[in-house]
């Protein structure tokens, strides 16, 4: 399967909530916890970050509405059941296609990063 063949939700999703494959990792760690509450250092350790990454990530999930967080912890918590089934369908879609999905993701990535390093290449004043 390719990039393009990824369906039409799934990859919106991934375009629009997840930035990096840390990020997914991350999600789909929680996921496969399914409300159990995870610690910084537990996360830290499963995802193989350091703190400050982990909490990078978190607040990134957090933001677009995929994980809870509280007191020292975090857990899976989609904020819809659209949404829930969606990264239950990337859950099981990654489990099978881990580089078109991974590839979607950094393809996304590298445009970003162009576009943000294309905002301060010098232009020649007309």
């Amino acid at each position: 399967m390719t990039a393009a063949m990824i369906p039409g939700d799934v990859r919106r999703f991934l375009l629009a909530a997840i930035p990096t494959v840390p990020h997914l990792e991350a999600l789909l760690l929680l996921l496969r916890g399914r409300g159990d509450a995870w610690t910084l250092p537990q996360l830290c350790s499963r995802l193989y970050v350091d703190a400050g990454t982990a909490t990078a990530l978190l607040e990134d999930l957090a933001a677009a509405g995929l994980v809870a967080t509280g007191d020292d912890s975090v857990r899976y918590a989609p904020v819809d059941a659209e949404v829930a089934a969606t990264v239950d369908a990337l859950a099981a879609l990654y489990a099978r296609q881990t580089v078109a999905i991974a590839e979607l993701i950094h393809s996304s990535s590298d445009r970003k990063a162009q576009r943000f390093a294309d905002a301060f290449r010098l232009r020649k004043e007309p």
